[in-house]
C-alpha cells in the first residue's frame, strides 16, 4: 500500500514501522512550507492512504488535503506524529497492526514466535 504523509518535519522511526505493516511512503511533505500552505501539491496518483499528523498541520492544510483525498477515494488516518499513536490508529480504522501481520504473513513472522 503507497502512503502520503503530512505533517512533522523529521518523521524518525515512521517509515520503518510502515514499512513493517506493508506500507510504502511515496511522499513527504511537511506543511510548514508557506507554498504548501496556499497551493497544496496534488496527491500522486498510486496513493491508496493519506497520514495527516495533526500536531504539525494548520486546520487549512489538513482541510485541503483531506478534500482532496476523500474526492480521489483515498483512506485518510489522523493522527499525532508519534509511531505508537500511528499503529494503534491504522489498527482502529483499517485492521493493521504490526502483530497481526507476522502472524498471517510468511514473510513477516519473527523469529523468537
Amino acid at each position: 500500500m503507497n502512503a502520503v504523509l503530512i505533517g512533522a518535519d523529521r518523521l524518525g522511526n515512521i517509515p520503518e514501522r510502515l514499512a513493517a505493516l506493508g506500507i510504502q511512503i511515496v511522499r513527504h511533505v511537511s506543511g510548514r512550507n508557506v507554498s504548501h500552505q496556499r497551493r497544496l501539491p496534488a496527491l500522486p496518483a498510486d496513493v491508496q492512504l493519506l497520514i495527516l499528523f495533526t500536531d504539525f498541520l494548520g486546520h487549512n492544510v489538513m482541510k485541503s488535503f483531506r478534500a482532496q483525498a476523500q474526492s480521489e477515494g483515498v483512506r485518510v488516518v489522523a493522527c499525532r506524529r508519534s509511531a505508537s499513536c500511528l499503529e494503534e490508529e491504522l489498527g482502529r480504522c483499517m485492521g493493521l497492526r504490526e502483530a497481526d501481520r507476522c502472524v498471517e504473513c510468511p514473510a513477516g513472522r519473527r523469529s523468537d514466535r
